[in-house]
């Protein structure tokens, strides 16, 4: 089961406030995959590793950290642990679905047996790292021991570095540092361009560039474009991955022409310093002022795939604040269900546990779960959108401004605490229960909304 999803990663001098952001927006099918929010303690870690999708097993140590996490409801098919932030203040995400070409794969075929993938990687991850580069590190010695048996991207982050993963072919994998000032947005296809195997700031597998050169799989007269080498450039691309990317861009200053383009540049730079809002907007995106926004086209019309859209289950931006204490600096910013009709919450990750609407989510309809609350709202809302949206905006900004609220007066109150993640696990359960509650007010406002325009009317 991959994810289809959306990956946007921004180091810290390109931030507004010098955070460190990686963020992914989570899809699946046409079907609903309940979500939840928890924390996983040292002692919860498995010591024995299983994965649900193939015959890899591993035994692990109790780690000493704990993490956030965004799980799935049900362990049917595995943890599928998503991303979150661990007590080292390392943020991690996995994954993005990528793409890859049949030269890669008859060279390096994928582990279908016993390789790991999404399921696994947050899990056999995350607990044991302490900083960003050690995670690709770690995450880099499985992929070449035990293989995978899909094509993912995965990105890390820690106060100073964010660092972006790509697995290539069953074994091989390359993995590069963003710079301080730079932001990337990566869709569903292989998005590492220009490779230095020499510098400081890339890391790959063992013997990568010289197995690219004897299976004779770079076709450019100059240099290693990852892309080119180990991607797709197909139609499906043209129509379903390149243009999410060229939107982004478009959006912070770096102009394209053709949305369609398999040669959208790779690291970008923001005219405008990055904020979480921006973010937020960004990942709520579907062409807005173009004309490839589905809501100002008939149904079935849309040529593009846009980043919001009803498949989206959830929305995590992990951000490391490299200026303030360590024990404060983690925030997992989440929300549930389509990106139009959600809003972000800044959860502090150094807590005892999470919040109960978020964590407990049930895998059967439940108005008092926030997966199901937002999916409730985004079913009436897509429906009569261009009255609701004076609505939603006014839903997301008072969810923002009333938890950010929180958020300064809690930065201020957690100096020199001793209970330091007993007080931040109260602050997260005020910021869900105001979340909770403008979320079923503006529910209300849209039920009466989509009352006046039923056509069962006389």
């Amino acid at each position: 089961m991959q994810h289809t999803c959306t990956t946007f990663l921004a180091g810290k001098k390109a931030t507004i406030d010098g955070s460190t952001i990686i963020c992914r927006e989570e899809d699946y099918g046409n079907s609903f995959d309940p979500q939840r929010f928890v924390l996983i303690k040292p002692e919860g870690q498995p010591r024995e590793y299983r994965s649900k999708n193939t015959n890899f097993k591993l035994k692990l140590p109790i780690p000493k950290l704990k993490y956030t996490s965004t799980p799935d409801a049900s362990d049917k098919e595995g943890v599928f642990g998503a991303g979150g932030i661990n007590s080292a203040n390392v943020a991690m995400t996995a994954t993005e679905t990528i793409t890859t070409n049949a030269l890669v794969l008859s060279y390096d075929p994928f582990n279908n047996e016993s390789g790991i993938g999404e399921e696994d990687f947050v899990t056999l991850v995350l607990p044991y790292i302490k900083s960003a580069k050690e995670g690709v590190k770690r995450l880099g010695e499985l992929l070449s021991k035990y293989g995978t048996y899909e094509a993912n991207a995965i990105a890390f982050s820690d106060k100073n570095e964010v660092w972006y993963m790509e697995t290539i072919g069953g074994h091989h994998w390359a993995a590069i540092r963003i710079p301080d000032d730079a932001y990337v947005i990566a869709p569903n296809r292989f998005n590492i361009t220009n490779f230095d195997f020499d510098s400081p700031n890339t890391i790959s597998s063992f013997g990568l560039k010289e197995w690219i050169d004897n299976n004779d799989l770079n076709a450019d007269q100059s240099g290693y474009n990852l892309r080119h080498i180990c991607g797709s450039e197909t139609i499906t691309d043209t129509v379903y991955n390149n243009p999410r990317a060229w939107y982004v861009q478009q959006q912070l200053g770096t102009p394209n022409i053709n949305p369609q383009s398999n040669d959208l540049p790779f690291i970008c730079y923001s005219k405008k310093k990055i904020s979480v809002p921006m973010v937020k907007k960004l990942m709520s995106s579907h062409y807005q002022g173009t004309n490839y926004d589905p809501y100002s086209l008939k149904q079935g019309e849309a040529p593009f795939r846009s980043i919001a859209l009803n498949r989206n289950l959830e929305l995590h931006i992990l951000q490391i604040r490299g200026n303030l204490p360590t024990n404060i600096a983690g925030v997992h910013w989440l929300a549930f269900g389509p990106n139009t009709f959600n809003a972000v919450v800044p959860f502090y990750a150094n807590v005892d546990d999470t919040p109960d609407a978020y964590r407990n989510t049930s895998t059967d309809y439940s108005i008092d779960d926030m997966y199901w609350l937002t999916h409730t709202i985004t079913a009436i809302g897509d429906h009569n959108y261009r009255q609701a949206q004076s609505l939603e905006e006014n839903f997301e900004l008072q969810v923002m401004s009333k938890t950010l609220s929180l958020q300064h007066q809690a930065d201020v109150k957690s100096e020199g605490r001793q209970d330091i993640s007993a007080y931040l696990t109260t602050v997260n359960d005020q910021m869900a229960e105001i979340a909770m509650n403008e979320s079923k007010k503006l529910l209300g406002d849209l039920v009466k909304l989509a009352f006046t325009n039923e056509k069962l009317q006389f």
